[in-house]
């Protein structure tokens, strides 16, 4: 990682620390000796415009580097949903390409919105109810999407060496309620003790407006706004759930993961 003081419970559960960075190739020799499994959790979309060219030199250099090193297998989350609509969802898809392509068999895993306490997507809709007594609604908030809770998510992600039928295989994984945006706004709302928010729609508003109300009502970075909202206009659902099946797992409804994710800032 590039700052292993943010890792110091790492240390206290044995784990060795190591500092590299992708978009430095030289810091990568010896990241991989003695590892049978690598995890690439990285984007750079906080980094502002070029993120997509950043995102895929990253992976490149760390896919050479896992190969070269003798690491069977990589595993990999991206996102769910068309990558042709948008530069975050098409780079998402692309790092995974990358990954494949130079890297040791890849396990790709594909989601939608992560709900946990500290996630962006999360964070977001909960300010949004929090902070505004009514809503502009852009026709975004229409559109259908199948969100997870994050400890399903890390649930998969562990289990990924065990399950052989996803080495070298795209998996796409959501949880079991299929939403729009705005249903849920409705149930983070309820789940906070409020009343679900009057939307007034504003059906013309631009991805670009988007994120600049984004922006202005809660704390996400603006350079993470925006693509994240060009996102949002395609749908984000499981559509083969066949890669899922093997691992046997039964998700959190939408509701449980929220709550869940309120005790866990409330404690």
């Amino acid at each position: 990682m590039r700052d292993p003081a943010r890792a110091a419970h790492l240390r206290r559960e044995r784990c060795e620390v190591r500092r590299g960075d992708v978009n430095d190739a030289a810091s990568l020799e010896g990241m991989g000796e003695g590892v049978d499994v690598a995890y690439f959790l990285i984007h750079a979309m906080a980094g502002g415009p070029g993120f997509e060219e950043r995102e895929r030199e990253g992976a490149l250099s760390f896919a050479r580097m896992a190969k070269r090193e003798g690491i069977a297998r990589v595993v990999y989350l991206g996102g769910l949903g068309d990558e042709t609509v948008s530069k975050h969802l098409r780079s998402r898809h692309e790092t995974a390409m990358a990954l494949a392509a130079e890297g040791p068999p890849l396990t790709y895993f594909r989601a939608a919105m992560v709900v946990g306490a500290g996630s962006e997507s999360y964070s977001t809709l909960r300010h949004l109810v929090k902070r505004l007594p009514v809503m502009i609604a852009p026709s975004w908030l229409r559109i259908a999407t199948q969100p997870i809770a994050v400890d399903d998510v890390i649930e998969y992600l562990r289990r990924a060496p065990e399950v052989p039928e996803s080495l070298g295989a795209e998996v796409q994984i959501g949880g079991p309620d299929v939403l729009s945006y705005g249903d849920m706004l409705d149930r983070m709302a309820l789940a906070m003790g409020l009343r679900p928010r009057p939307r007034l729609p504003v059906p013309f508003i631009t991805p670009w407006l988007s994120a600049l109300w984004l922006g202005l009502v809660t704390p996400v970075d603006t350079n993470v706004a925006r693509p994240l909202v060009e996102g949002l206009t395609t749908e984000t659902i499981v559509t083969d759930s066949s890669g899922a099946e093997p691992f046997g797992i039964a998700t959190l409804s939408f509701d449980d993961a929220l709550a869940r994710a309120l005790a866990e800032e409330a404690a």
